[in-house]
C-alpha cells in the first residue's frame, strides 16, 4: 500500500477479532512507532502489548482506577469496565515516559508518544489489521500508573485496540481542507 493511500484511508475500527500480528508483524509495527518525531532523542515512548488472558491484569487495574477516581460504581458499570480489555484480541498500552529536560516539555514527549501511536496504527493498517485508540478516564492518571506498577515518570495516554476487522466498517467522512487550512501568502 502506497504511503499516502494507507494514511488517506486507515479508519477506527471498533469490532476487532482474530487473529492478531504475529511476532515478527508486532516488530514491525514497533519499529514503526521508534521513527516518531523525538526532539533532543529522549526516546519518551513506552508500550505494554497485552493479550490472552493477561488483559484480566488490565481489567484488575481499570476497575482499581475507576474506584480510586472515586466513581460511582454499578454492578452493571463494574461489568462493562472489567470487560473493556477484552473488546479487542490485543491491547496495546501507550506510555511517555516523561524525562526532565530543559528543552523538551512534558507535552512534547507526550505529543511524540501520540504520533508513534498514529504510526503503529497506520502500520496495522497497512498489515490488513486494525485498531482504535481509546482513552478516556483510565489514561492521563497516576493511579492507572500506579495499577500498572509503572514507574511515576510514566504516564499511559491511552490504549491502542487491536485485531482484524470484523463486520461493518464505517465509513470515512470526506473533509474539506478549507475548512481546516489557512494559508498565508
Amino acid at each position: 500500500m502506497e504511503t499516502i493511500k494507507a494514511i488517506q484511508s486507515r479508519n477506527s475500527i471498533s469490532s476487532l477479532a482474530e487473529p492478531i500480528p504475529n511476532a515478527d508483524q508486532m516488530e514491525q509495527v514497533y519499529q514503526s512507532a521508534l521513527r516518531a518525531p523525538d526532539h533532543a532523542w529522549l526516546r519518551p515512548w513506552r508500550f505494554i502489548q497485552v493479550t490472552g488472558e493477561s488483559r484480566s491484569k488490565l481489567s484488575e487495574a481499570f476497575i482499581k482506577t475507576y474506584k480510586a477516581l472515586g466513581q460511582d460504581m454499578t454492578d452493571d458499570l463494574s461489568i462493562k469496565i472489567s470487560q473493556a480489555p477484552f473488546r479487542a484480541p490485543m491491547v496495546i498500552i501507550l506510555i511517555a515516559d516523561i524525562k526532565d529536560h530543559p528543552k523538551v516539555p512534558e507535552i512534547e514527549q507526550i505529543l511524540s508518544t501520540g504520533a508513534a501511536a498514529q504510526n503503529m496504527l497506520i502500520t496495522l493498517h497497512d498489515m490488513g489489521y486494525a485498531g482504535i485508540w481509546r482513552t478516556g478516564k483510565m489514561s492521563f492518571n497516576e493511579h492507572i500508573s500506579n495499577f500498572l506498577e509503572l514507574p511515576r515518570s510514566n504516564k499511559v495516554i491511552g490504549y491502542l485496540y487491536v485485531g482484524t476487522p470484523e463486520g461493518r466498517v464505517k465509513g470515512i467522512p470526506t473533509l474539506e481542507t478549507k475548512d481546516f487550512v489557512s494559508v498565508w501568502n
